[in-house]
């Protein structure tokens, strides 16, 4: 099996897919490439919760330092922080993680100096060079290979004297709580209380503490990895358990990460999840109002809901639409001098502020908006602000599980004659996912039971062509 090298890094099966030979590797092909060996090359590494990560991190850093790169090491921090230190040390990034993906996955993901996501050619850059160390053909070392190769990587000793310093690690930590204070002008939390999903990764020890430190009353939930409990039935994947908690403890807001921290889905105060979608319609209108939203446009991508569509044309807010991915919608921010966009499945960029996603910054800035709504002479809970938001068209996502790739010709005509049948009001996407094996679905229509029945029709489809494909 081989790594999957795409818009995010790399990312794959740990000690399978990607194992230690290959993040020495992508050390050395990321350095190479971004920084033509420079020896002046810097750059700022971090990493989750999941047991892969002190090996593949150790590998990764040692490939870095074997083509002259100064490393700092942050340890457990979550991608945003990693982007953060990258942009304001003026280094480039990597981070050891695998995102939302289960435990037993890992990857990296790499950030250009200055901490922006990498461009195409960067990308290709990166991945050609990969290819040319033999790693994304069929020719893969032997276990024997193997061991000898890492027996040249400097010893786990070496390279944690690399490590971030606690007053090198507490400076960007200190700088980065910072800009948040910052992003809600200085106010308070004061008076809300909060459940605190960290999905048993990257955010579960800092968002808390940055939470309180705002002011906030938290409750902790997920907030204990193992190492094997990463995004397992918890975070922003899994917001059961948080919906239920913030009615069990009456708490004003819910927040769940993912593995790495750079998402964030939250639950309102009855319990009903503030998705992507909602999140960007609560702040879009919110920074429009104060004279803040770039251009009074928002960029959101093709998996976005109608609903959030319509309410932002009654808000006069302009809409631009990008294809799935956070990068694509980063690219749409920055060409358009814009200030917010996103997804929604919770990766919210507020682009004057950072360069990437930011999970817990969308949860400062959604728990600021709540404290003020609280306090105004409305007086509205998070779920009525919510709940004004946007009118939610139904929608029906589904997953195939399939290889990591895109579907054939003739399963595509056979998508696009179903969708055709189904009208002008039905809206369907189907596509290859970039970040695990399965083909996702999604189907807009006027009623939830149209929805269902027709995503099962392409489902039905595709399981068909997966499997046929399996055989053949």
């Amino acid at each position: 099996m081989e790594p999957t090298f795409g818009t995010d890094g790399v990312r794959g099966r740990a000690f399978d897919e990607i194992d230690e030979v290959v993040a020495h590797a992508l050390g050395r092909a990321a350095n190479r490439a971004l920084f033509a060996g420079d020896d002046a090359a810097r750059w700022a590494v971090g990493r989750d919760t999941r047991e892969s990560g002190p090996a593949l991190t150790r590998a990764l850093v040692a490939g870095l330092r074997a083509t002259g790169a100064e490393v700092i090491d942050f340890g457990i921090v979550p991608t945003p922080v990693v982007a953060f230190a990258a942009q304001h040390l003026d280094m480039a990034g990597a981070v050891v993680s695998a995102s939302h993906n289960p435990w037993h996955d890992n990857g990296v993901k790499l950030f250009a100096a200055g901490g922006t996501k990498l461009s195409d050619a960067e990308q290709f850059a990166v991945a050609r060079c990969l290819d040319d160390l033999r790693l994304t053909h069929g020719d893969r070392p032997s276990a024997a290979e193997i061991a000898r190769r890492l027996d040249a990587v400097p010893t786990v000793g070496a390279v944690e004297a690399q490590a971030a310093s606690p007053n090198e690690l507490d400076r960007v930590l200190d700088a980065y709580e910072h800009s948040l204070r910052a992003a809600i002008d200085g106010r308070t939390l004061d008076g809300l209380h909060l459940v605190v999903d960290g999905a048993n990764g990257a955010s579960a020890s800092l968002a808390p503490g940055v939470l309180r430190r705002l002011g906030a009353q938290v409750t902790e939930l997920f907030c204990e990895p193992d190492g094997r409990n990463i995004n397992d039935g918890c975070g922003s994947v899994s917001p059961g358990a948080l919906g239920t908690t913030v009615l069990d403890v009456g708490a004003d807001l819910g927040m769940a990460f993912d593995g790495d921290g750079d998402r964030m889905i939250a639950v309102d105060s009855e319990g009903q999840v503030i998705d992507g979608d909602r999140q960007l319609a609560l702040f879009a209108v919110d920074l429009a109002e104060r004279g803040l939203l770039a251009g009074d446009t928002l960029v959101v991508t093709v998996m976005s809901n109608v609903g959030l569509r319509r309410a932002m044309t009654a808000a006069g807010i302009a809409v631009v639409t990008t294809a799935v991915g956070d990068r694509a919608v980063l690219e749409a921010l920055d060409a358009g001098g814009l200030s917010l966009g996103g997804e929604q499945s919770g990766h919210v960029v507020f682009r004057h502020e950072a360069t990437t996603g930011d999970g817990l910054r969308s949860a400062v800035h959604l728990a600021d908006l709540v404290a003020r709504g609280t306090a105004g002479e409305s007086s509205l809970t998070s779920a009525e602000l919510s709940l004004q938001a946007m009118q939610v068209a139904p929608q029906v996502l589904r997953n195939v599980p399939a290889g990591y790739g895109s579907l054939g010709d003739e399963t595509l005509r056979a998508v696009d004659d179903i969708a055709a049948e189904a009208g002008p009001d039905v809206r369907v996407l189907v596509r290859a996912s970039g970040t695990e094996p399965v083909i996702r679905i999604m189907v807009e229509a006027p009623t939830e039971r149209e929805a269902t029945e027709l995503s099962g029709r392409l489902a039905d489809v595709i399981v068909e062509a997966v499997g046929a494909a399996g055989t053949a």
